[in-house]
């Protein structure tokens, strides 16, 4: 089911992703940084599972490897330590972040129009179906 977010994504727009990085408390400059750069998005996976998430951009390039189930630490773009994991649900990538407490969602899913989305964020209570956090076409 993985296989499907398998590719080269490039960022298109990301609606709603400067509220998010305010609700998570970043920083007017960071945000400012973030919401300029379109980085591509990479998704590879091994025979062995472990899946590898590039985030490639001129100003910064974060790289992650996991297996789905399987808690690790992950340091985010905006600087958070966080203990993260990934699950598939009803055909989402799920990725649970937390930290000091806090908890964040994000649901990946690939629309019918064939994009690669994130279409619901949960912050502690607080959730924002509506919110595109960024929208992705395959290269």
């Amino acid at each position: 089911m993985v296989d499907k977010f398998v590719g080269t994504w490039k960022l298109i727009n990301s609606d709603g992703f400067d509220d998010y990085m305010k609700i998570l408390g970043v920083g007017f400059a960071t945000r400012q940084v973030g919401n300029y750069i379109k980085p591509n998005l990479t998704f590879k996976m091994d025979n062995q599972g472990i899946i590898n998430v590039k985030s490639e951009s001129t100003f910064k390039t974060i790289e992650i490897q996991f297996k789905l189930d399987e808690p690790f630490e992950e340091t985010t773009p905006d600087g958070r330590e966080t203990m993260s994991i990934f699950t598939l649900e009803n055909g989402k990538l799920v990725q649970k972040q937390t930290w000091g407490g806090k908890e964040t969602t994000i649901e990946r899913q690939i629309a019918d129009d064939g994009k690669l989305i994130a279409v619901r964020i949960h912050f502690l209570s607080l959730c924002v179906p509506q919110m595109v956090l960024y929208c992705c076409v395959l290269l």
